[in-house]
């Protein structure tokens, strides 16, 4: 029995009429702090490329965010269909629905929409309120697949969801199971991991309520939330698969696939999810909370010399950090194989444990390069020595000025 396998599942002796592989949010092309991290998505794909052959699925679902950016470089692109082709080699006969997320190009999908149909490759773009029709995948003998890119409430027409549902049910004469997927926010999710600690939502996070969604789906396979959970109050029907990789540190919960059975229309789905190992895991010193400039150093020193994991130091303090902390930190992990990325800094008032909010005033104090260092912290960035010395003669060129 594979890991993650609830036990007895693959005893029952029916025979399933739909098996899904359910993944998401790839987010290929990412960088973490100025790292590549090419190597870790693509072992993250040969083990994509080993479930398929592993559990034989009918139907794999990619639920959008294949790329980190509108604008995928060209080894990017290459990694992305390099991967679907080994996918499909591994099983020919069955079928690949991609859709666009809100990090993927519409009209790259659309534009390649017909070339990847002779590869049992239907990608979806945009929402197509001419053809509505076009989203409904019919797969012979196995089901349907109603596929839905990035959608929000004020993008989607009213009942669009509905009027394809009740589509399909015209014409399901068979009773074969129905599935739906969307790269969206439904309501009653848990956006752990969309959330910055001052609660600010990352990636465009628009809800829609199930309602919105219609109803007649025996599985709704959803992408966007990187936590992977059935939504609550769908009696285990709407799940998100989550992302197979950490795409931020707040992401600190198991990465998975999930695979799903379905025997026929309005039968229960039977959930079998899978961990997806990276090879390099994204850390956080210490695991819980804060702690000294001191007592972080140490966490560094002691850290395992052959992990490759990226790093994050959780520091709280009530004066300023060393003047050369960032060095003194590389310096610690010089020898090792782990990527030092982020100095997260706990800013606190003095005397108290409460997080620091900032006055208008007390922000006017920050000096400009402290300012973008801080906002480019947010945004995953890094600024170099490079970068600082350009930026700061960016600020003398326009205090001259």
């Amino acid at each position: 029995m594979s890991a993650g396998t609830a036990p007895g599942i693959y005893d029952n002796p029916t025979t399933y009429t739909m098996k899904i592989l359910h993944t998401s949010d790839w987010h290929l092309g990412q960088s973490l702090f100025n790292y590549d991290r090419t190597e870790e998505q693509s072992a993250m794909l040969e083990q994509m490329v080993c479930l398929v052959r592993e559990h034989q699925p009918d139907v794999f679902l990619l639920s959008g965010d294949i790329f980190d950016t509108t604008q995928p470089s060209a080894a990017t692109q290459r990694l992305f269909v390099n991967a679907i082709v080994n996918i499909h080699e591994t099983r020919p006969g069955m079928a690949i629905v991609c859709t666009a997320g809100n990090h993927d190009s519409a009209s790259r999908h659309e534009v390649f929409r017909q070339p990847w149909l002779n590869l049992n490759v239907h990608s979806i773009g945009r929402l197509d309120r001419d053809n509505p029709s076009g989203h409904i995948i019919r797969i012979e003998g196995t089901g349907y697949v109603v596929a839905l890119p990035y959608c929000y409430e004020r993008n989607i027409p009213q009942d669009f969801c509905q009027q394809l549902l009740d589509e399909v049910a015209r014409e399901n004469k068979a009773q074969l199971p129905v599935v739906m997927m969307a790269h969206t926010t439904l309501e009653r999710s848990d956006l752990r991991g969309h959330m910055t600690h001052a609660g600010i939502t990352i990636g465009g996070i628009e809800t829609m309520t199930l309602e919105q969604v219609g109803r007649g789906y025996d599985y709704l396979a959803l992408g966007h939330i990187h936590h992977a959970q059935w939504v609550r109050g769908t009696s285990q029907r709407a799940r998100y698969c989550g992302s197979p990789l950490q795409v931020s540190f707040d992401e600190d919960y198991e990465h998975s696939v999930s695979i799903v059975d379905i025997d026929a229309h309005h039968g229960k789905p039977l959930l079998h999810t899978i961990p997806i190992h990276s090879p390099r895991p994204l850390v956080t010193l210490p695991p819980q909370g804060y702690a000294s400039w001191e007592k972080a150093m140490q966490m560094l020193a002691d850290f395992p010399q052959d992990n490759p994991a990226y790093i994050r130091l959780n520091i709280s303090h009530e004066s300023t950090l060393p003047p050369d902390a960032t060095n003194e930190a590389s310096r610690a992990v010089q020898a090792k194989q782990c990527r030092l990325c982020i100095i997260n800094r706990e800013r606190r008032e003095a005397g108290t444990g409460t997080q620091e909010t900032f006055s208008i005033q007390e922000f006017r104090q920050e000096s400009p390069l402290e300012i973008a260092c801080m906002y480019a912290r947010q945004h995953g960035y890094v600024f170099d020595k490079d970068t600082i010395k350009l930026f700061n003669e960016a600020v003398n060129l326009v205090n001259e000025e």
